[in-house]
């Protein structure tokens, strides 16, 4: 009686953590980046009124924090991959709490700057990047629906705590509300990181041979190309969802209804990502790439300049949130796609890099901008460009792949998730993955155009042999 119903209870005890802590990270993102990140914008002005600081040091000193979680990013993804993420989670969830108390009582521009650099510290280890590195090694092959699961719920971050923001600041001040908020960090995202991120997690295997070849991806210029792109894209789009709030104030709505505005482009967010699955069905990495980044550059150009009626800047604002919701996603999953899940946690910190700095100056820099451009229209406008820019290095980094050496291919491709192949009777030990190489658009329509293509340049003989291979080889 009891031989068949172990086994059953043994895969319900493997897959239960990985659900558990699915659902974990999703509740976590939605409070995290609701009041780490969206509240800001929300409680700016109030701060500037309320202290005196100058505007432009306001967003100074929260752009600090986001350079700070930039610069964190890649010490933490050795941590991630070392430890894994219930440490690093829970850590950086204490430290949020405790930077974000020190905002609420800051007297001073220096101690604000400071308790957002503290705050910056925290975001490395709470926001996206931890969260899609623990996802991407849980769920492995079902990655894109659970990475996509998690970001339908952190679009949700902004549709919650803006309103709830704005609701707070009616009734309190900015530092009772930064106080409030804070408590309601600790009450919700640390017990979920210590109690439920308990999946297993391995550390990464010792050095092989190809892993010299990983290290040097950082600086292949494909690499190099699409961060830089990458980095373009979130800047247009990170600074248009910050100048939001300002722009719809410049063009005579109410904070509420700006609060409200910024809340319905996080509802876009969500149905971005919940598209997002079927874009990838239809498309090739490359060009579901530059189709959203010229699409975002075209819709942020258009609310710039689009004044009224005000369903039709809520319509234009529901479709850049949208796009920003694929954006993060193709993101998040860049790096997979391209180049496999190994020591996934370090070459994200790397990959993502630039586009977390591009985020964190996008406060101060879209205040300073707009005032050399003499308003936020004009700023949307010049972000619009920026993201076809981006759109155009995206297309130009698939043109250096197809470029890369025959001998460079595979282990450029290498994925952990499946079996690889040996090619040629008198090969050079060269492996390919055709599973990274799928016939459809699918993963990545440009690892089709790189696989297939060039097949026959790997072996020595005109008919090339391939066999499984086996340890020892």
């Amino acid at each position: 009686m009891r031989t068949p119903v172990l086994p059953t209870r043994r895969r319900a005890t493997t897959a239960h953590p990985h659900r558990q802590a699915l659902i974990a990270l999703c509740l976590s993102q939605i409070t995290s980046w609701g009041i780490v990140f969206y509240a800001f914008p929300v409680l700016a002005t109030a701060i500037a009124t309320d202290t005196g600081w100058s505007y432009p040091a306001i967003m100074g000193s929260f752009s600090a924090g986001l350079a700070t979680s930039a610069l964190a990013g890649v010490p933490v993804g050795r941590l991630l991959d070392r430890w894994g993420p219930r440490p690093v989670m829970t850590t950086g969830s204490v430290l949020a709490v405790a930077s974000l108390a020190v905002v609420s009582f800051a007297g001073s521009p220096a101690w604000f700057a400071m308790a957002w650099i503290g705050c910056g510290v925290a975001q490395a280890g709470i926001f996206y990047k931890p969260a899609v590195a623990a996802v991407t090694a849980w769920f492995g092959a079902g990655r894109v629906k659970a990475l996509t699961i998690l970001m339908l719920a952190g679009g949700l971050a902004s549709t919650v705590f803006a309103p709830v923001t704005a609701a707070l600041m009616q009734h309190l001040t900015w530092r009772e509300t930064y106080l409030v908020l804070a408590l309601t960090l600790a009450a919700i995202t640390i017990p979920l990181h210590a109690i439920c991120l308990r999946s297993p997690w391995q550390p990464p295997p010792a050095p092989s041979r190809g892993q010299a070849h990983r290290d040097r991806l950082p600086r292949t210029p494909q690499f190099i190309i699409l961060a830089a792109s990458f980095a373009l894209g979130a800047f247009a789009i990170f600074t248009a969802l910050i100048c939001l709030v300002p722009l719809l104030q410049e063009q005579g709505m109410s904070v509420t209804v700006a609060a409200w505005a910024l809340g319905l482009s996080g509802f876009g967010q969500v149905l971005g990502r919940l598209g997002y699955g079927t874009l990838v069905k239809h498309t090739s990495v490359t060009g579901r790439t530059a189709g959203v980044l010229i699409a975002g550059g075209i819709a942020t150009s258009a609310i710039g300049f689009v004044s009224s009626p005000v369903s039709a800047v809520m319509a234009l604002v529901l479709l850049t949130g949208a796009l920003r919701g694929a954006f993060t996603l193709l993101e998040a999953t860049a790096v997979a796609d391209r180049w496999g899940t190994s020591g996934f946690g370090l070459r994200y910190g790397i990959f993502s890099l630039p586009s977390t700095l591009a985020i964190s100056i996008s406060p101060w820099a879209g205040t300073v901008i707009a005032s050399w451009l003499n308003g936020y229209s004009a700023l949307f406008g010049w972000l619009g460009v920026v993201g076809i820019a981006a759109a155009f290095l995206a297309v130009l980094a698939t043109y250096f792949a197809r470029r890369t050496a025959p001998g460079q291919l595979a282990s450029a491709f290498e994925s952990d998730q499946n079996a690889p192949l040996r090619i040629g009777s008198a090969g050079r030990g060269s492996r390919l993955n055709f599973a990274r190489f799928p016939a459809r658009g699918g993963q990545s329509g440009q690892e089709s155009a790189l696989g297939l293509g060039r097949l026959g340049r790997l072996g020595r003989t005109r008919h090339t042999r391939l066999r499984p291979e086996t340890n020892g080889t």
